[in-house]
């Protein structure tokens, strides 16, 4: 994207003395590495998944020119997957702050969380307690609601407070001599609530317990340290910042070593978290991947990117229409850039069609496959608008002109006030 001088933010929106810098330097004429961001279509989306620039594409299509087959072989090409497979593990290994024998490839961040959840499972006992938040999206829920329906488990819930902030002392009163893990969400996919992840690890290790984190809605928007916050699984999902569709684990490595895998029996056992991944791996995906992670880096990495989205989430809020309903945090402290909205008397069922006509893409859903935190906040139905580094100022003053113009038409009709005649 060109910057410009009528790009800034107005006086007084946002943190410190009101004036905000433009973005960093890697951010500017970003846009122009996405074919999808070069019409007037503004995609405010997300957290459902994010555009991909045209580099990571073209890994994916050059992996299968140049590396088209299987690992194992004494040939070039074959050895070429080999090493490509190496540097994703490495990659993502810098990412999440582990080592890359930690690292595990899947799918999905949702089958991958089934697989890890499934292979603990085979050591927990009857009557052994799982402890998830209300904040959680519902890929780090079920698989544990279905594995305590197998094996008799009891899966406990962490309630929240009114501003969707997770309760702390509720979740150390869930702990006990039984708990085996406690399972949450490092930010929320719905309101963009962050958690205080080390506080969650300390927790869960005080009572002998593993610290599983779902990572997806916060790795895209700030740096991820596992280490850092004691985490013992990880999970993210790389579609959320602009790349493949593919999930990563972190699995801290003592852990990993003592789980017995679902494995293929001839397959592989090293590096350890390779004992994780069924079959064969999407290696196109993979080199996909590491577009994705140079790509970040050449913006000047997760600081510089979540600096940037802070702003643009400063100018989102500032300029919402008058009578919005924002659920969770009122600042970008504490948050990262998803929100969810409401208007009283508006259905966001007539919102979203009505803005995408106007070319803003946003959803309008219930629960967002987070069922807990809709019923304890009953929302209803709200507009999911998820902004990412490659969104602009400009684009947030003119969403909130076309979502004030859609409320004020789809709204009740004013009372007749008149005298009649």
């Amino acid at each position: 994207m060109t910057y410009s001088p009528a790009d800034q933010p107005r006086s007084g929106i946002g943190p410190g003395n009101g004036h905000l810098a433009g973005p960093p330097d890697g951010l500017v004429n970003v846009r122009a590495r996405f074919s999808s961001l070069r019409d007037d279509f503004v995609f405010l989306d997300a957290p459902g998944g994010t555009q991909t620039p045209d580099e990571v594409g073209a890994a994916v299509a050059r992996v299968y020119r140049e590396a088209s087959g299987n690992t194992g072989a004494p040939y070039a090409a074959s050895r070429r997957i080999e090493a490509l497979v190496g540097d994703a593990r490495e990659a993502s290994a810098r990412f999440l702050g582990c080592t890359a024998e930690e690292i595990i490839f899947g799918p999905n961040m949702t089958s991958l969380n089934y697989t890890l959840s499934r292979t603990l499972g085979r050591d927990l006992q009857p009557g052994d307690e799982i402890v998830v938040t209300r904040l959680d999206h519902d890929a780090n829920v079920a698989p544990w609601l279905d594995l305590a329906q197998d094996r008799g488990l009891v899966v406990r819930l962490a309630d929240v407070h009114a501003d969707t902030t997770l309760d702390l002392s509720d979740l150390e009163r869930l702990l006990g001599p039984r708990t085996r893990v406690v399972a949450f969400p490092w930010a929320a996919n719905t309101v963009g609530t962050i958690v205080d992840a080390s506080a969650v690890c300390d927790l869960a290790h005080q009572a002998g317990a593993l610290a599983w984190v779902d990572a997806v809605q916060y790795a895209p928007h700030e740096p991820v340290d596992v280490r850092a916050i004691g985490a013992d699984v990880l999970l993210c999902s790389a579609y959320k910042f602009c790349g493949p569709h593919l999930g990563i684990a972190f699995g801290r490595r003592e852990l990993l070593e003592s789980w017995r895998p679902y494995k293929a029996r001839p397959a592989p056992m090293e590096p350890v978290g390779h004992r994780f991944e069924t079959g064969t791996q999407a290696y196109e995906l993979l080199g996909g991947l590491l577009a994705a992670f140079a790509y970040l880096d050449s913006l000047g990495g997760p600081a510089a990117v979540a600096a940037w989205e802070r702003q643009l989430g400063d100018r989102l809020l500032a300029g919402l229409p008058p009578g919005a309903t924002t659920y969770g945090l009122p600042t970008m402290a504490g948050r990262v850039p998803t929100f969810l909205v409401n208007f009283p008397g508006v259905p966001s069922a007539k919102l979203s069609p009505a803005l995408a006509d106007l070319g803003f893409g946003v959803w309008s859903d219930g629960n967002y496959y987070a069922p807990g935190l809709h019923d304890r906040i009953a929302w209803g139905e709200a507009l999911r608008i998820g902004l990412a580094h490659y969104n602009t100022l400009e684009e947030m003053d003119r969403f909130n002109q076309a979502l004030a113009t859609v409320v004020a038409a789809h709204g009740p009709a004013p009372l007749y006030s008149g005298q009649p005649g």
